[in-house]
């Protein structure tokens, strides 16, 4: 048995280190202050941040990725919300069905749906449309949304509506002043990673996404195809410290206990 879990020990080692040993050399080789890509860098500095943060291509793909993500965060997580609420209180005969639907862009391959979605929207002319993008983003950060929301909602005692019911309030009341604070770390964290969903999102912004609006991830692939210099790293640094700012926000907001009338024990 103490063999066993020495080698399960030690799998688990080597696997965090192949994880994450690629993202410490981006890291570091952000850092380099040299002229072109190299590990170990020969001497480090924020050269090539200062670049990054200096071009206003770069800034205006900032801004773009920022302005997608939060209307991919705000549609996705209102319709999530909605959707697993409805999945968990209802008797609906055919709820495996729907949830299988609300799930496909996870399991139909991005860009199978990328595809699907540019022909789609050139037929109506919304290629490059800022809103529409951020609609489809939305697509593909629903079932994130959905899955994190099922197991926030199903864990809300659906006694305390009851109670709330049975004192007199509009079933509006008990969603807003029951559910909702309830389930408001739950709430969070889905808008998080539907948030962190979007600004990531590379296939479907590459068929949607006209020359003057680009979003972060495709000017990187763009650049990745013109000129390599270490910005590139810099910028992928940069998706980084998001990425990991987002996961530590979303996990300080799983352990804030949840404002209301009342919480379930767990």
């Amino acid at each position: 048995m103490n063999g066993a879990s020495w080698w399960l020990r030690a799998i688990v080692w080597v696997a965090s280190v192949v994880l994450i040993a690629p993202i410490v050399i981006v890291v570091i080789v952000a850092f380099s202050g040299g002229a072109y890509l190299k590990f170990p860098p020969d001497s480090l500095s924020l050269r090539w941040f200062q670049v990054f943060f200096g071009d206003p291509r770069w800034r205006e793909s900032i801004w773009f990725s920022l302005q997608i993500g939060l209307i991919a965060c705000a549609i996705a997580t209102g319709v999530g919300f909605f959707a697993a609420y409805a999945l968990v209180r209802s008797r609906l005969k055919a709820k495996t069905l729907v949830l299988s639907l609300l799930l496909t862009p996870m399991i139909v391959p991005a860009v199978v749906t990328a595809i699907a979605m540019y022909f789609m929207s050139a037929a109506v002319g919304l290629v490059g449309s800022t809103l529409w993008l951020g609609f489809c983003h939305a697509v593909m950060a629903l079932p994130v949304v959905l899955l994190i929301l099922l197991s926030t909602l199903n864990g809300v005692d659906v006694n305390l509506e009851r109670a709330a019911l049975s004192l007199g309030a509009s079933r509006t009341r008990v969603f807003t002043h029951v559910v909702v604070p309830l389930a408001a770390p739950g709430l969070a964290s889905a808008a998080l990673f539907a948030f962190l969903t979007s600004f990531d999102e590379l296939i479907i912004s590459l068929f949607l996404a006209d020359v003057r609006m680009q979003t972060l991830p495709v000017r990187i692939w763009n650049s990745l195809h013109l000129d390599v210099q270490p910005t590139i790293a810099a910028v992928n640094a940069f998706l980084i410290a998001v990425t990991g700012l987002v996961l530590l926000t979303e996990a300080a907001l799983r352990r804030a206990k949840p404002r209301g009338p009342g919480r379930t024990t767990p």
